[in-house]
């Protein structure tokens, strides 16, 4: 074994299985604490509301020393005296306000979307913190913006302009000053009613007109940023601009088909490059891979054990556990030599999900 790494944050299993792979020892602290993250681990801490995470990550260093600390979506900012390997703290926090990323992108004259002055519409309305594009909602007139505040009380947020086009993402690795692209990918969003810009799945790689243009610019954002380690870079491409979003200094939750799809170890790019080692250049894929998450229609318990099917799905619950209508239930994969093979693979295995899930 290389060392013992904990992996802390709301979820964790895709970090936890990288550095498993990556031949590292591994503990967890986890809001879900899914079959598979057993899988993985040797031990793991769970945890309810962020406010506990703190407590959990002291209670399992009570019974564990670690080499490395790894901090997952609402951790990047955590006060940890542990050997942290990434961001440290006073670095990232800016890059999880939206309306800093957007400062930050501005100044270095990168197309970002322009912020609207109070009472333009349409806009789109985004909390400045949080991840995954929950809340993210598009608004046409002052009535939209109050029910937006209704559903989100006392949440500070931006109003940027509306731009049209494909959901992308970059992941990248930096070393603090330089930086390297290991993939472009398609981000699949929710697109129901309420939720239209969570994220709810990723297909790798990308292939655009505009794939090279996003990738270098997401290349000179990742090393102007200072972070460390692994991050990700979020576009809109239209017809003729790749246009940043944000930036997510994390694991990203494409990282399970980036590694798929190019047969890579995200996790060990990621310590590399916190130790000043970066890749030499863009892969080449082997593949493409698509991951979708799966949600709950209603109301549901699953009685079944899908742990059969851990070939191709992942956050595999236990039986028995219940969920709440559009709770997310499970991923599911599919791959092959075109992106067309990789879904009709995928909807071969939804279906087969689905027959478990009543």
């Amino acid at each position: 074994m290389k060392g013992r790494v904990l992996v802390a944050g709301f979820s964790t299993r895709h970090v936890a299985q990288s550095a498993a792979s990556a031949g590292y020892e591994v503990c967890a602290v986890d809001h879900f604490c899914d079959q598979d993250l057993f899988w993985y681990t040797t031990d793991r801490e769970k945890f309810s509301e962020l406010a506990d995470l703190p407590d959990a990550i002291q209670e399992i260093c009570r019974r564990h020393t670690f080499d490395l600390v790894i901090v997952t979506s609402g951790a990047e900012d955590l006060c940890i005296s542990l050997p942290l390997c990434g961001t440290p703290k006073d670095k990232v926090a800016r890059f999880l306000d939206k309306m800093d990323i957007q400062h930050f992108f501005e100044s270095l004259t990168v197309p970002v979307p322009r912020l609207l002055a109070e009472g333009k519409y349409p806009a789109m309305i985004k909390p400045r913190r949080g991840a995954g594009g929950w809340r993210n909602a598009i608004v046409r007139d002052s009535a939209g913006l109050a029910a937006w505040e209704n559903l989100n009380p006392g949440i500070p947020f931006i109003r940027q302009e509306i731009v049209e086009g494909i959901p992308a993402s970059v992941c990248c690795v930096t070393d603090g000053t330089n930086a390297r692209a290991i993939a472009a990918n398609e981000q699949i969003l929710r697109g129901d009613e309420g939720v239209s810009f969570g994220f709810c799945g990723s297909v790798t790689p990308l292939d655009h007109p505009l794939g090279r243009e996003m990738i270098a610019r997401a290349e000179q954002i990742a090393a102007e940023s200072g972070c460390l380690g692994t991050l990700g870079i979020d576009f809109v491409l239209g017809s003729t601009t790749a246009c940043a979003i944000e930036l997510n200094p994390r694991f990203q939750g494409t990282m399970d088909t980036v590694e798929m799809a190019y047969g890579c170890n995200l996790f060990q790019y990621h310590v590399d490059a916190c130790a000043g080692k970066l890749p030499f250049g863009l892969l080449s894929p082997k593949c493409f891979a698509v991951r979708s998450i799966l949600f709950a229609d209603r109301d549901l318990t699953i009685t079944s054990d899908l742990k059969d099917l851990a070939s191709y799905v992942a956050d595999i619950p236990w039986p028995g556990s219940s969920f709440e209508a559009d709770q997310a239930l499970v991923s599911v994969y599919g791959w092959g030599q075109t992106r067309e093979a990789a879904f009709c693979m995928l909807d071969k295995h939804i279906s087969t999900v689905r027959q478990y899930i009543r």
